[in-house]
């Protein structure tokens, strides 16, 4: 494992934005990308971006078991509905993984995490509630990719389900 330091601090080359908006490119994405200072909340996040709070995106990483991960995009006013991605996956147990196995698997620090661009690359499942403009992080503090939720889908052959509960 890499170990991350302590505090606030992150890993050097911890800004893998070049990273994500590469990978997009190669996807063949349509997007926009916003830089915007430190954010405190899901609504900062959202005003900061020019959206709303649900088509802010959170990219989870859920563990299923040793060696095996998975992205969920998850809608900003949403959470994971636990029993309901279980039954999706067909396991009994899942969960998620600490910040430094997180960072080892994809590359980025949490705050950070995106399905485009990732170390390792992972099955991708979307919430069915995503729809029309979202915002998905960049790879950096502060950097999001505004895109079309179903091209996000598609480039990423995402399983679409609803896995999602209001939070």
């Amino acid at each position: 494992m890499s170990p991350l330091p302590p505090g606030d601090a992150e890993p050097p080359g911890s800004d893998n934005s070049g990273g994500a908006i590469a990978a997009a490119d190669e996807l063949g994405l349509r997007y926009d990308v916003t830089r915007h200072g430190p954010v405190r909340s899901l609504e900062e996040a959202a005003a900061a971006r020019g959206i709303e709070p649900r088509q802010v995106v959170k990219t989870m990483v859920v563990r299923v078991s040793e060696g095996d991960h998975r992205f969920v995009l998850v809608p900003g006013d949403r959470e994971i509905a636990w029993p309901k991605l279980r039954a999706l996956l067909g396991v009994n147990r899942l969960s998620m993984p600490s910040a430094d196995a997180a960072y080892d698997v994809t590359g980025f620090v949490r705050g950070t995490i995106t399905p485009l661009g990732s170390r390792t690359p992972l099955p991708v499942i979307a919430d069915a509630s995503l729809e029309g403009t979202i915002s998905i992080g960049g790879g950096a503090h502060g950097v999001a990719l505004t895109v079309d939720a179903a091209e996000l889908v598609a480039a990423l052959d995402a399983t679409v389900a609803d896995v999602t509960e209001i939070g």
